[in-house]
């Protein structure tokens, strides 16, 4: 069977996370939801995004097609439905449309025609840039149980002050010594040729990406996320990485989410709680006005390609648009928007040329190419943004 991940109504509620990205590759948890719906499916998926993403994650479409809403993690119980549909069926949770059958000689899809299959249990869904964060800690437990059951681990090093012991997963070419893993209070996982440095302290739930690398004596609160090739040091709560991120010196973050590419410069911080205690508000980009998340604790949320010089200080519930650069003294304002340059002082447009350039020296640091896909995307939600753009 061909599966097509799909955007769904949520797009416009997770930017400025899918100006760049369909839904179906946001990071929760360990994997990305398309590599969760993978790994279940045991084959790869495509995707229907917004049109000017499509070439760099396009849709394959077969005769026989179940197209899934990548608003909805999977588990055991939501895949068997899924792999079970047949024509003109589809699994519905209220009024959601999860998943249905779909050939290609259909012109539309009438659901009313359609066998509505109810889906009574509970999934994991992203449906607000905060659910990244809020909802990481029951992500990380299920992908650690999805990854490494029937597997066993690469023995923990004899320097590793672990606590439950029997909670952390090591895959191969990991590095550590002299570091306290404490999976007591959730699972730890740790990626292929990771490395965590000496005298760093980690509380679960805690998922270490492929290559990446944990500074000397960083101090990690569960339930975090640092994905691949990302680099962390300082002290973090609560926060989710995506790829390809840095925030490699001492700060804080907390119940923050960083996209992919990001750097956060020495000794900045933001705040996750307000002096007043109220509930946080966040930008919201379709509203274009600032929405209740109904969080106490909510942090930073940085899309890709977004650098912070050093000692920022970030306010409580910012939004940081895509290739924005943010520098200087002061609080800069809680929203800022694509292709900023500059800070509380005063802001400019940061022109896509320059923009490029960065993007193409930070990448080549990596041995990834910034390519005329990614350059074609970037130069879209400069257009499509110019408005908010001051």
């Amino acid at each position: 069977m061909n599966y097509i991940l799909f955007d769904g109504a949520v797009r416009n509620a997770l930017l400025p996370f899918t100006f760049t990205r369909p839904v179906a590759d946001i990071r929760i948890g360990i994997l990305t939801i398309r590599e969760k719906w993978e790994n279940y499916l045991g084959t790869t998926t495509t995707t229907i995004t917004e049109e000017y993403l499509a070439d760099k994650y396009p849709m394959v479409e077969l005769e026989q097609n179940v197209m899934i809403n990548a608003a909805y993690c999977p588990n055991p119980e939501l895949v068997a439905l899924v792999r079970e549909l047949q024509p003109m069926q589809a699994v519905v949770q209220g009024d959601d449309i999860i998943a249905f059958y779909s050939e290609i000689s259909q012109d539309e899809v009438d659901f009313e025609a359609y066998d509505l299959i109810e889906y009574e249990g509970n999934a994991i869904t992203v449906e607000h840039t905060w659910d990244i964060f809020q909802k990481n800690e029951q992500a990380i437990r299920e992908d650690f149980e999805l990854l490494t059951t029937d597997r066993e681990s690469e023995p923990i090093p004899s320097t590793v002050n672990a606590i439950a012991p029997e909670n952390i997963f090591i895959e191969e070419g990991a590095k550590m010594a002299f570091v306290t893993l404490n999976a007591a209070t959730g699972p730890i996982y740790i990626g292929k040729d990771a490395e965590i440095m000496e005298g760093s302290v980690i509380r679960g739930p805690f998922a270490l990406g492929d290559h990446a690398q944990v500074k000397l004596a960083t101090k990690i609160y569960g339930a975090t996320t640092v994905g691949p090739h990302c680099r962390v040091g300082g002290e973090v709560n609560n926060s989710v990485m995506f790829a390809y991120s840095n925030k490699g010196h001492d700060g804080f973050l907390g119940n923050s989410v960083l996209g992919e590419w990001c750097n956060i410069g020495a000794d900045s911080n933001n705040s996750n709680l307000k002096n007043n205690y109220e509930n946080v508000k966040l930008w919201d980009y379709e509203t274009e006005r600032f929405v209740n998340t109904g969080l106490q604790f909510c942090g930073l949320m940085m899309a890709d390609h977004a650098k912070c010089g050093i000692n920022t200080m970030f306010n409580t519930g910012t939004v940081v648009g895509v290739s924005a650069n943010i520098f200087g003294a002061g609080f800069p304002r809680n929203y800022i928007p694509n292709f900023t340059w500059g800070g509380a002082q005063g802001t400019q447009v940061y022109l896509t040329k320059k923009a490029f350039e960065t993007a193409k020296i930070v990448m080549a640091r990596r041995d990834i190419e910034f390519t005329e896909q990614d350059a074609a995307i970037l130069q879209h939600v400069f257009n499509e943004t110019k408005e908010w753009q001051k």
